[in-house]
């Protein structure tokens, strides 16, 4: 795991550890926002980074939760994070990466971040020319080459219906 993700997932249990030392003492909807702010935060920086490392970060979540809802370790967490209206990390991570894709796609994205997606084009007239599918690139090192953005990006909007990615906006 790299570096920058080890001193995350570290530091995220640290505040953890210290607002459930204080929880009794504030309300549900404070915790929230505490949780939110020294936690979720961290979970949210780079998320093109921790794409495919989501069982390492679940952990993370599960027992932010369960400070916030006082739910005990061994209860069911789906429920919770149902409650609470979290998503999962995996699917955090994915809500994350497809609007910035969408921005990139209609020029309101960093000019780095355009640049390293594509359109599928042919010179022949297929049926799949106008699905506004991505060049997925080839990786040769499954582990980090699968989890770039310039591959991850491209693979996970070619995978979402085409009415999303054809959308005239990013609120739909």
């Amino acid at each position: 795991m790299d570096k920058h993700i080890k001193s995350s997932c570290k530091s995220s249990h640290y505040h953890i550890r210290n607002i459930a030392k204080i929880r009794k003492y504030i309300d549900e909807e404070s915790v929230k926002i505490v949780v939110h702010a020294f936690v979720t935060a961290k979970l949210d920086s780079c998320n093109s980074l921790l794409y495919g490392l989501p069982k390492h970060l679940q952990s993370i979540q599960n027992t932010a939760a369960r400070v916030v809802t006082r739910t005990r370790k061994f209860d069911h967490i789906t429920p919770v994070l149902k409650q609470l209206h979290w998503l999962p990390v995996c699917y955090r991570i994915i809500f994350k990466i497809l609007p910035l894709v969408y921005k990139a796609l209609n020029g309101t994205a960093p000019y780095y971040i355009s640049g390293l997606l594509k359109y599928n084009t042919s010179q022949r007239k297929l049926k799949s020319s106008s699905q506004n599918l991505l060049v997925t690139p080839k990786v040769r090192l499954k582990t980090y080459g699968e989890r770039a953005f310039v591959v991850a990006a491209p693979r996970l909007w070619n995978s979402i219906p085409l009415e999303l990615r054809s959308s005239s906006s990013i609120d739909i």
